[in-house]
């Protein structure tokens, strides 16, 4: 009977060992859950873009995550909602989006966050309640209103001036020209008028034939502000072929490579942005914490994102990546993005 007893015992053990093996773990053993992160830019190969994901997959890679990237091939909010979907349907860790508009894609994201997918916005925010991050480059007054600073001290604070946006809807453009419109209304900007803000759609051509009809329009134009990395470029290319690189200034948010040939050639005095490869980064690391469980996204959480140091969820669930870096001829070279 011990005998017996015995031998059972022993099947018995042997056989747990084996569902434990096929499970592939001890007891009290958990299988991590696999970071796996999809950015969605407004549109893919956009250099700007391109260089925030450059800072997603180095994030990725240094937290053993897995990155991609995917979205319209124009800025369009009706095209980023398929891809949501499709995000959705993969049941990714996290999506992390630009919003081209910040209600038309709301939907298709609360649908993702009630299937357990974190949401984080970056670089354009999409409506709070339908993320738990929105990773902003800088804050939108200080953007708004050194935009028109730079520009004023360019035409000695008198003239003309339009600005070059890139979609109407765009969250991210809209809160940086009311903090321009706001700017204006001082005293000091009393001899300068805003005479349009034209859109260029994040279209490399719509923003080149937009700056033309600018100037058609306004031929005493002074200076245009484009607070888009397509618009400036473009803007930046039709002064240079049209000859009125030294009658209207220019300046807007640019990265160095796509406009160091006209800040060289003085078409652009100075520009702003950000280092937009920290912008990836820091909205990867931040949807890692979300995913991790280490912060919720709530007011006052922080958390550590890699060789950027420690941040700290502000209100509204927005984090500041920091204050934009002002790029002239004294310091482009320096530069590589």
């Amino acid at each position: 009977m011990k005998t017996l007893l015995r031998t059972m015992s022993l099947l018995l053990l042997t056989l747990m060992v084996v569902i434990l093996a096929a499970c592939g773990g001890t007891p009290g053993a958990s299988t991590p859950q696999q970071l796996n992160v999809a950015f969605l830019p407004k549109a893919i190969n956009n250099p700007y873009f391109d260089s925030a994901a450059a800072g997603g997959k180095k994030a990725a890679d240094e937290l053993k995550g897995s990155f991609k990237q995917v979205g319209p091939s124009n800025a369009n909010a009706a095209e980023q909602v398929p891809f949501i979907n499709t995000l959705t349907q993969q049941h990714v860790s996290a999506i992390v989006v630009s919003a081209d508009d910040p209600n038309a894609i709301a939907p298709s994201l609360k649908q993702a966050i009630a299937q357990g997918i974190k949401v984080v916005s970056y670089d354009s925010d999409t409506a709070p309640d339908a993320r738990q991050i929105f990773v902003n480059q800088a804050s939108a007054e200080d953007l708004g209103r050194t935009e028109v600073q730079v520009l004023a001290k360019q035409i000695n604070y008198t003239g003309d001036i339009a600005i070059l946006s890139a979609t109407s809807t765009a969250t991210n453009q809209n809160s940086w020209i009311d903090f321009m419109k706001d700017e204006l209304s001082k005293p000091e900007y009393s001899k300068m008028h805003l005479v349009k803000i034209a859109y260029g759609n994040d279209d490399d051509q719509t923003s080149y034939n937009e700056t033309q009809g600018l100037l058609q329009a306004y031929p005493n134009l002074k200076g245009i502000i484009s607070p888009t990395t397509v618009g400036i470029a473009a803007a930046a290319r039709y002064l240079e072929a049209s000859g009125n690189a030294k009658k209207v200034a220019l300046t807007g948010l640019g990265t160095p490579n796509s406009l160091k040939k006209y800040v060289k050639d003085g078409t652009i005095q100075s520009f702003e942005l950000w280092d937009v490869s920290h912008l990836g980064y820091l909205a990867y690391y931040a949807a890692s914490a979300l995913v991790s469980g280490k912060i919720t996204g709530k007011q006052g959480d922080t958390f550590t994102a890699g060789s950027l140091g420690q941040y700290t969820v502000g209100e509204n669930g927005t984090v500041v990546l920091g204050p934009p870096t002002v790029f002239n001829s004294t310091n482009i070279d320096q530069f590589n993005f």
